[in-house]
């Protein structure tokens, strides 16, 4: 059953709202939770990139890298993650468990030189003066 509300935008589905209460209710204990990115890679947004049939999209590295290597090689996996994680991977693998999976990392704008998110930087240090000129 969907239920929808009317709004000045007109009709919204509160799926995603009922989805969110549900992941919010789950015990600590369950935390391997899957996201699968389709369509482009935004900054912000990061998870496992499913590209199905489509070329591959632009990466940080041409070779993947793999932290624990198998007897068997697993195939390998794209993934969007933060620059920093994907600069150290041997630190962040554990959290997308993929230590064990040769790992593309997919690009985004995040990558480009003198990008800045969103809302970084606003923290406490901006409004005492910090940083001005």
């Amino acid at each position: 059953m969907t239920t929808t509300i009317a709004a000045a935008g007109g009709a919204r589905t509160l799926r995603a709202a009922a989805l969110a209460a549900a992941l919010c209710a789950l015990p600590a204990s369950a935390q391997d939770v899957r996201v699968t990115i389709s369509g482009e890679v935004a900054p912000g947004v990061y998870g496992r990139v499913d590209i199905g049939n489509r070329a591959p999209p632009p990466l940080v590295f041409e070779q993947p890298v793999v932290i624990v290597k198998q007897p068997r090689p697993a195939a390998p996996i794209y993934l969007h993650v933060p620059p920093g994680h994907a600069m150290n991977w041997g630190k962040h693998c554990r959290k997308y468990n993929a230590c064990n999976r040769p790992v593309y990392f997919v690009k985004s704008a995040e990558y480009e030189p003198g990008y800045r998110h969103p809302g970084k930087g606003k923290g406490k240090a901006a409004s005492k003066g910090r940083g001005r000129d």
